[in-house]
């Protein structure tokens, strides 16, 4: 198989699988998801759901997170782990969220990464996802996926989107990432991955 193919068999395989592609954080809007998607570095989006009913009874929007203390939104989020940097960073983009963007998160790659505490993977998640603009943000298990499949040379994270986003039609971007982070959790894990019952990496 060559690379075409390879792509186009991943695909087809992804589709076959994972024809419905729900967003795996609890969310009700643009800024619920981005608060979602900081509190989800370094922990799983089952925690984070776990967390957020609670945070979001308190504030689901920037005006309420910032009558909260920094150190109140840590004591809720702590559980998510790097709690002192994600409560700084939640009331941080807040105040700024009111201050320059009317209350409204933004949405534009450059005004979401001058947000403290967001980096280009949570701004593609929240363009993909929130605004429907194609982006495709990469995360460990698309990174991991995208070498094991010989997709990308897997140097770092940024090397890995530029390659897809090379391979893959611009219009299932957005749909693509999460079927491919749905097939690494339940076929491809980084551990005692065996290959010949895996549905890609048996094949290809």
């Amino acid at each position: 198989m060559n690379k075409k193919e390879r792509v186009a068999f991943i695909a087809e395989t992804l589709e076959q699988l994972f024809p419905e592609t729900p967003v795996p954080l609890d969310h009700s809007d643009a800024y619920t998801l981005l608060i979602a998607v900081l509190l989800s570095a370094q922990c799983t989006d089952e925690r984070v759901n776990k967390i957020t009913p609670h945070l979001f009874e308190r504030a689901d929007n920037p005006h309420d997170m910032v009558k909260m203390s920094v150190e109140e939104i840590r004591e809720i989020i702590k559980p998510c782990g790097l709690s002192p940097m994600k409560s700084k960073g939640i009331h941080g983009l807040s105040q700024i969220i009111i201050e320059k963007h009317n209350g409204k998160v933004p949405d534009s790659f450059e005004a979401l990464e001058a947000l403290p505490a967001v980096g280009h993977k949570t701004a593609s998640v929240v363009m993909s996802q929130a605004f429907g603009h194609p982006a495709f943000p990469v995360d460990t298990h698309i990174h991991r996926l995208a070498q094991r499949w010989k997709l990308s040379n897997g140097k770092s994270v940024e090397q890995t989107e530029k390659d897809l986003k090379r391979l893959f039609p611009k219009e299932t971007w957005n749909k693509l990432h999460l079927q491919i982070i749905f097939f690494g959790r339940k076929f491809c894990p980084a551990r005692g991955h065996k290959v010949e019952e895996c549905p890609i990496c048996g094949r290809i």
